[in-house]
């Protein structure tokens, strides 16, 4: 068996790869897959073992978006460098899905959380960190992303009434598979392990101190992460990892452990928000005219469901908002995919001008 095919290297891909290898830049190439990344290098691996890589000059001139670069997950033609145990990336393999979220902060940018994966990891404690509207947030991003969300809610040995937090997230999970868990006594370890076979990819996304670290330990079958204590007055953790990386576990299943992100802003605006709220549509598609506003409008459904319970005000509150903000984003990028190419443009007249043998 091929080093590649240990991390997911299949059919697919391969077809993939024949898709390019017309291009004469990659005929010196092979494949790999980033392993690691840490300010624009990166660690690959391939048939030939496992370099430190850089972007090729044409790469980066021609990349634009955070998305155009190389991620943790991402399949890529990789040239090596002579006499090195090194590499250079000509080009990314086109991906299977990617989940992404705003950039912290005020600027407008957005931040890949996780490429080419096959199930995203909703990874929630049960403690006073649990929080059902954050949770309702990456069940959107990760119907988005192109892979299959599953919620794990950890620390059971730590907890006294698991149910009382898996009933909150069933409330806004619709058809979400829910695994509770414990590292410490490995319960229900085994079942997410069952689900990673065959070379199955899959990210651990959440919060610091859910126990995204020591679940990576168990699943890995070895400490392959450094694990922190939570903050015993507010059951809030402390950043353990502070980078992306893929590892290799026993069953064959590939494992992305990801920076805990206590700040969760949507980025891409698409039907995966009805997706989520499949509930919240329900009630709006019922109303009596189409383009109701769900206010005071005769025969509306929402306002209906609110009055008697059947829709938690707090729902309906959380759906409104991440509408809001989706929308925010949206003109935002709009504006710079706007400017982006008024320079773009600027720069091509300037280049005209300054060609050799113009008059001036």
């Amino acid at each position: 068996m091929k080093i590649v095919e240990n991390y997911g290297w299949n059919d697919s891909w391969k077809a993939k790869w024949a898709d390019q290898s017309n291009n004469e830049k990659l005929q010196a190439c092979i494949a790999g897959r980033i392993l690691l990344e840490h300010k624009h290098m990166y660690r690959v691996v391939t048939d030939e073992g496992e370099w430190l890589a850089s972007l090729s000059g044409s790469f980066k001139h021609l990349a634009q978006d955070r998305r155009d670069f190389p991620a943790v997950g991402d399949w890529v033609a990789i040239e090596k460098m002579p006499g090195e145990e090194k590499g250079i990336i000509r080009s990314i393999l086109p991906r299977t899905s990617l989940f992404s979220r705003k950039a912290a902060g005020l600027t407008t940018a957005e931040q890949i959380v996780a490429v080419n994966v096959d199930i995203v990891f909703l990874i929630m404690s049960l403690n006073l960190d649990f929080n059902v509207r954050r949770l309702e947030r990456y069940i959107i991003a990760a119907w988005d992303s192109g892979a299959n969300p599953i919620i794990v809610l950890t620390k059971k040995d730590l907890c006294d009434d698991p149910q009382f937090y898996v009933d909150q997230a069933k409330a806004v999970a619709f058809g979400v598979p829910i695994h509770v868990v414990s590292s410490v006594t490995d319960e229900g370890v085994a079942e997410l392990q069952e689900l990673l076979k065959d070379g199955k990819t899959a990210a651990l996304l959440g919060s610091s101190g859910v126990g995204k670290s020591s679940l990576t330990n168990a699943l890995c079958g070895e400490n392959v992460m450094v694990v922190q204590n939570i903050r015993e007055d507010d059951d809030k953790g402390r950043h353990t990892t502070t980078h992306r990386e893929l590892f290799r576990m026993p069953g064959g299943g590939l494992l992305i452990d990801t920076p805990g992100m206590r700040e969760f802003q949507m980025w891409d605006n698409s039907e995966s928000l009805d997706t989520g709220f499949k509930d919240v549509e329900q009630y709006a598609s019922s109303c009596r005219f189409s383009d109701c506003q769900h206010k005071n409008q005769p025969g509306c459904a929402v306002q209906e469901a609110l009055g008697n319970g059947s829709l938690t005000r707090e729902r309906y509150a959380s759906y409104e908002k991440l509408k809001r903000e989706l929308a925010y984003v949206e003109r935002k990028a709009d504006a710079a995919a706007q400017k982006a190419e008024r320079g773009k443009w600027k720069q091509i007249t300037k280049d005209m001008r300054n060609r050799p043998g113009k008059k001036k």
